[in-house]
């Protein structure tokens, strides 16, 4: 079994997807095969026939679910293609804002959340200010209240699935947190919130199913949709510093939905005290060197957590991201790589190990959080290639 295979089948530890979508016709395996594909042809559209070829399913089989998808709003036609023999084939397509997910990043100090269609595409976003300090239930107050604005009419205390479209929420925000019960565990430097069920918190009060994950496993997931490589890491850094990691083909929470605490590996034993409790955190170190605006030695820093990473996964990217990296994209890159690529030749591999800023800009993290409701919609909880992403991609 490939990792395209096991990303269909659900398998790896970073499978669970918290609460899920009740959409009769993506309640079976099969139609998310076939939803996933009519995704990735785009507008131009795919046949019942290649639907068929691809998914491995008697043409049989296509047709009664290309019919329920089409039932239910999220399949059309897309025109025509010319047979070789016999009649033209009819092509389907997915209709894209036949539902939509909230993406909704929570950092200390802000809060972004856009509305996404079926394809990952924003139609609407609003930013607020947040204080995390101000307490777990202050920062839902002011969440549900953007959800709602953001979400056209849906005032009262639970917003409509059914009147504005709306198939979910994906909350991310800093960890650690436990993704499969929405459970946030010791924010660093906000103790407070330790234990608070977010997830529940966020579904009482919407009437929506709630998936949470880090922002750093959000918009890794985001990235990895994109088929940017096959094993890589996003490094953010902004309020903190955190990784999210694909490996293989799938996005790797760990066993613990722990893994990817990247800021918090010591590189300086005597260094300055982190918001974790240890000393010489690559976090703090690069926090510090960001506030006194040394941002060559943040760079250098960040790449020596890099060069870390690339020599203990053997991966074959490093994506950056984050609101100091931002600021300065072209300083961060050329930092952090020349740190990697000199670990590269120290090694002897000399395979060069690209750095490069992300896709996605500011709004990356949100956009991630919403496909943390679409991905499984597609087959897609954890894994990020499309079937039809060529092998250059891969």
């Amino acid at each position: 079994m490939n990792s395209t295979d096991k990303a269909r089948a659900g398998t790896g530890s970073g499978g669970r997807t918290g609460a899920g979508v009740n959409l009769p016709a993506l309640r079976g395996h099969n139609a998310a095969l076939v939803l996933d594909l009519l995704r990735t042809a785009g507008e131009a559209g795919i046949s019942r026939l290649e639907l068929a070829e691809r998914t491995g399913l008697t043409p049989q089989a296509v047709s009664k679910i290309t019919a329920r998808l089409r039932a239910e709003g999220l399949a059309a036609e897309a025109g025509r293609r010319a047979s070789t023999g016999g009649k033209p084939r009819t092509l389907l397509r997915l209709v894209p804002d036949a539902g939509h997910a909230v993406g909704l990043h929570l950092d200390r100090d802000e809060l972004t959340a856009v509305l996404a269609d079926l394809t990952g595409h924003v139609v609407a976003e609003r930013r607020a200010p947040l204080e995390f300090a101000a307490g777990a239930e202050a920062v839902v107050d002011v969440a549900v209240g953007v959800v709602r604005a953001l979400v056209s009419g849906a005032g009262g205390g639970e917003v409509s699935s059914a009147a504005a479209g709306l198939l979910g929420v994906g909350v991310a925000l800093p960890g650690p947190l436990d993704h499969s019960d929405g459970v946030l565990h010791r924010v660093t430097g906000f103790p407070a919130w330790d234990g608070f069920p977010l997830r529940d918190a966020f579904a009482g009060r919407l009437g929506l199913p709630v998936v949470v994950d880090k922002d750093t496993n959000a918009a890794a997931l985001g990235l990895a949709l994109g088929g940017v490589a096959e094993s890589f890491a996003y490094l953010h850094l902004g309020t903190g510093l955190g990784a999210g990691l694909v490996l293989d083909g799938g996005l790797y929470r760990g066993a613990r939905t722990g893994a990817g605490e990247f800021g918090h590996q010591v590189i300086q034993l005597d260094g300055p005290e982190c918001g974790c409790g240890d000393r010489g955190c690559i976090e703090a170190l690069c926090l510090a060197a960001v506030a006194r605006g040394d941002l060559d030695e943040a760079a250098r820093v960040l790449g020596a957590g890099a060069g870390n990473l690339v020599s203990l996964l053997d991966i074959d990217l490093v994506l950056l991201g984050g609101r100091a990296v931002l600021a300065d994209e072209e300083r961060f890159v050329r930092g952090v790589g020349a740190v990697v690529a000199a670990r590269a030749r120290r090694g002897g591999g000399g395979t060069e190990v690209p750095v490069a800023v992300a896709s996605g800009g500011d709004r990356g993290v949100a956009e991630g959080a919403a496909q943390l409701v679409l991905a499984p919609l597609f087959g897609r909880a954890s894994v990020a290639f499309p079937a039809s992403a060529p092998l250059g991609v891969r």
